[in-house]
């Protein structure tokens, strides 16, 4: 004998696939949905006016986006447990990780406009970022790493 909820048994049996089939149509979309918020994409996050990122505890560079001027030193500090990098993706900057124990901080001079995309070498996947740098060039070189400080 099958039982059959209550609600059910008014409906005809020729509709009830039906149901089955919209509970998981709208099943796949609710997680569909879920699944986009999690993503941690820098390429579409706008650009925020800073010199500073912060690595908070989550594996990430916040804010993921910044824009600085021509000849600013951005300057990143690790507030998580774990050792994190910075490691330019872009040709014309230094592609050796600069390398940051918890609590530690590295600093970066960006001296020529232009996107330059970064990433932690430790954790490619999860923490990448962008520096959008604006105005003209202060010097013939796209940047240089700037002294670091424990």
């Amino acid at each position: 004998m099958r039982l059959v909820p209550r609600a059910l048994a008014l409906v005809p049996r020729s509709l009830t696939g039906g149901l089955r089939l919209a509970g998981l149509v709208v099943l796949a979309v609710l997680a569909a949905v879920a699944l986009a918020g999690c993503g941690g994409g820098t390429a579409n996050a706008s650009p925020v006016a800073t010199s500073t990122v912060d690595l908070p505890r989550s594996y990430k560079f916040a804010p993921t986006a910044i824009t600085v001027s021509a000849g600013t030193t951005v300057t990143w500090t690790n507030d998580d447990n774990f050792t994190h990098s910075v490691q330019f993706l872009d040709g014309g900057l230094p592609n050796t990780p600069m390398v940051m124990s918890p609590g530690q901080q590295t600093t970066f001079t960006f001296a020529a406009p232009g996107t330059y995309h970064y990433q932690c070498s430790f954790h490619p996947q999860n923490m990448q970022g962008v520096v959008v740098v604006t105005g003209p060039g202060a010097s013939s070189g796209a940047g240089a790493p700037a002294a670091s400080s424990p």
